[in-house]
Formats: structure tokens, C-alpha cells, sequence
């Protein structure tokens, strides 16, 4: 089995100092968290009525930005278009060169430990976001224009649905940038393109969008942690397709070099299409992905059978 890129492992350190700040000032009522945006919000879901920060005060300074990594773009969360009060979003197809300015937000202790838009649970210790059309997950880059502080957040909810505000951070991610207090920001974020990134280690990361493809992506995946999951069991890694039953053979006996994966060779209709896998684990399916990227071979995408 090949290793796991180093720049993917970070500690997430919470120690108590420092002063809380006062409510978000973002619309609550118009966040989704079901995962299917719609006009039928129930706002008694939550416990709380209004949002605020954490009760004790904590240090985020020793939380790491989130490492861009290759996610597949699943079903949950990224239904196209769709409507929340009454306004009918688009989502963004493809992300690269994506970026954007206007106001920022936060979202804490009111959402914490209910479900973001793709299934997974909100924690305001991590460095997430919501956003009302970039595919989920992604990744940007976040810079609070008003005092030159930068953050990489995840992208895994949808909103905010409020006028004037272009995306909604994780407490932690806010409190990064330094704009807990007031609630709101001045920021541009950038859309990071991960086969472009260089994590801490100058390891490059493969990108949904220009490394890997998903076709019929399930609705939801096995959640380990935050940062890391299992795929289903069908899930494989096809790199080529072929009208000739020799090349794909050719291609199979080189990439069976490459990995300890399986790689076979299925013909569909005309085509001998050449696979690794079954792979469940993201962080395989990572690995191989850099390999074939080191060597310019054919772009990968991930297919579910």
C-alpha cells in the first residue's frame, strides 16, 4: 500500500483563552442543513434560538487550515439548481479561476453538531464554510480584506441566504481572521484548484475538477473523520478506455506495477476500459491518482460499479 501524504495529517488544538464574542450576525433563518435546500425551513430543529460563539473561550490558534485534498463531488448537497425562499441558485460547474468578494459571516454554537448540506456534522473547530454555489466540498482561500489575514477553509454547506453576504465561516475560521467580534468581514476568497496547492511538505494534491472525474456519484459516503473517509465498495479508479483489447492489456500490466491494488481490464460496448480497484479508502485513491499525475498518464476519474 502506497503511504499517505504527510501534508494531510493535522492536530486539531483547543485551549481555553482569550474573550468570546457577541452573536453571529448572519440570517439563521434562511440556513439550510438538511442537505436539500428548500423554502420549507423549520427553525425549532435547533435547540437555540439565537447563534453565538463558543461559552468558554477558546484558542483556535493552534487549528490548521484545511489541506485541499481530492473529495469526489457526491449528490447530497449539490442539487442544480435549486430554490431557497423563493431565489433559485446555479451552481458553479467548474470552480477553477473561481473567485469573489463581498462580505463574510460566521455560524457557531446554534448549528454545531447538526448536519452540514452533504451530510456530514457541523463543528465550529474546524475550518469549514458554507457557500451558496460552489460545488461541495471544495476548497478556497479566504483573505479578511480589512486586516490581510488568510485562512484555507473547507467548503461542505450551503448559504448564507442573506443579501449581501457571499459566504459563511466556521467560528474557528472567523476567529482566524479575526472578524468574531464584529461578525462580518470584507473578504475575497479564491477557489484552490488542489493539483496546483503545496501543502506543507511541497506535496502536490490531485483535484476533483482537473485530476480526477466522479460519475454517479453515491449520495453519501462512510465518514471516518472529518478529513478522511471510505468510499463504497464498488468504487473504482478508471484511467483509460480502449477499442483495442491489446493497449488496455498493455495499460493493465504497467499500472499493475504501480500499485497493489487490483487492476483489470472491463469491456463496455466498443471499449476495453482499464481500472484499479475496488478502492474504498480516500487516501489510496489519492496516492495512486499523484502517481499517474507524475507520470502524465491519462486522466483519471472515479466510477461507481
Amino acid at each position: 500500500m502506497l503511504h499517505r501524504p504527510l501534508c494531510l495529517l493535522f492536530i486539531f488544538l483547543l485551549v481555553s483563552c482569550g474573550g468570546g464574542p457577541p452573536g453571529r450576525a448572519s440570517a439563521d433563518s434562511s440556513r439550510s442543513q438538511t442537505g436539500i435546500p428548500a423554502d420549507s425551513y423549520n427553525p425549532h430543529r435547533y435547540t437555540l434560538k439565537q447563534d453565538k460563539a463558543p461559552d468558554s473561550p477558546t484558542d483556535t490558534s493552534g487549528i490548521a487550515d484545511a489541506v485541499p485534498r481530492i473529495e469526489p463531488v457526491t449528490k447530497a448537497g449539490n442539487k442544480n439548481p435549486y430554490t431557497v425562499l423563493g431565489k433559485t441558485y446555479y451552481l458553479v460547474q467548474d470552480p477553477r479561476g473561481f473567485s469573489q468578494k463581498g462580505k463574510a459571516s460566521w455560524y457557531g454554537t446554534k448549528f454545531h453538531g447538526h448536519k452540514t448540506s452533504n451530510g456530514e456534522t457541523y463543528n465550529m473547530y474546524a475550518m469549514s464554510a458554507a457557500h451558496k454555489t460552489l460545488p461541495i466540498p471544495c476548497y478556497v482561500r479566504v483573505t479578511n480584506l480589512d486586516n490581510g489575514k488568510t485562512a484555507i477553509v473547507r467548503v461542505n454547506d450551503r448559504g448564507p441566504f442573506h443579501d449581501g453576504r457571499i459566504i459563511d465561516l466556521s467560528y474557528a475560521a472567523a476567529k482566524k481572521l479575526d472578524y468574531q467580534s464584529s461578525g462580518t468581514a470584507n473578504v475575497e476568497i479564491t477557489y484552490i484548484d488542489p493539483a496546483n496547492f503545496h501543502g506543507e511538505n511541497d506535496t502536490a494534491v490531485a483535484s476533483s475538477f482537473s485530476a480526477i472525474e466522479v460519475n454517479e456519484s453515491p449520495d453519501a459516503f462512510e465518514n471516518d473523520t472529518e478529513q478522511n473517509y471510505h468510499f463504497p465498495s464498488n468504487t473504482y479508479l478508471q484511467v483509460g478506455a480502449f477499442s483495442s483489447p491489446d493497449s488496455a492489456e498493455n495499460l493493465r500490466v504497467l499500472l499493475s506495477g504501480l500499485t497493489d491494488y487490483p487492476v483489470s481490464v472491463k469491456r463496455g460496448g466498443a471499449l476495453y476500459k482499464v481500472r484499479i480497484g475496488p478502492i474504498t479508502d480516500n487516501y489510496g485513491l489519492l496516492d495512486i491518482t499523484l502517481i499517474l499525475l507524475s507520470r502524465d498518464m491519462a486522466k483519471p476519474h472515479v466510477i461507481f460499479d
